[in-house]
């Protein structure tokens, strides 16, 4: 493969996988600040806004390799509220089991044992926060699955046309 290919395919996969990752950069961080101010935390913590940063990385090109499954595009044809409830609860389970298994490897880390995982995850797991977290993260997933339908139906690059661009646009309205 030629440097030219190369470079392109990166600059191809980095403009594809820019949106999400903006997307749930802010969002992430958003729900960071306000899971601080709730706590009374108001000197935030660097660390765990990195972490959220680093999370929105990971989601925003776990999506775009989601997006690249045949079954995700399962209700594309079908009224708008169809694919975007379903590709909202796959991405949302999806993180659900990735941020559960990134708690048991951090008690397993720690020193925890295999065996008392299941105890760890009753007694010690901050539920709470991780279903607080978790709720949020639906919501952020139904408004993004919200706003790239309503761009695929209106056409690639439509919406944003509309909401940036000078003058109107005429939105072109997908087969159904």
């Amino acid at each position: 493969m030629s440097d030219s290919r190369v470079i392109g395919f990166v600059v191809k996969e980095f403009r594809e996988a820019l949106p999400p990752i903006l997307f749930f950069f802010v969002s992430f961080n958003l729900v960071e600040l306000t899971t601080q101010l709730i706590l009374a935390e108001y000197f935030a913590r660097l660390a765990n806004f990195m972490v959220a940063t680093t999370t929105a990385l990971v989601v925003g090109k776990a999506v775009l390799v989601a997006d690249a499954l045949p079954f995700l595009r399962r209700f594309d044809k079908a009224p708008m509220i169809r694919p975007i409830l379903f590709k909202t609860f796959v991405y949302w389970a999806v993180v659900f089991l990735a941020r559960l298994l990134e708690g048991m490897a951090e008690y397993w880390i720690g020193g925890g044992a295999f065996g008392g995982t299941w105890n760890y995850l009753v007694t010690h797991f901050s539920w709470h926060r991780f279903v607080a977290i978790q709720i949020w993260i639906f919501v952020l997933f139904l408004v993004y699955t919200f706003i790239t339908e309503l761009n695929a139906r209106l056409g690639e690059g439509e919406l944003t046309r509309m909401v940036f661009g000078r003058g109107h646009a005429k939105p072109r309205l997908a087969n159904p």
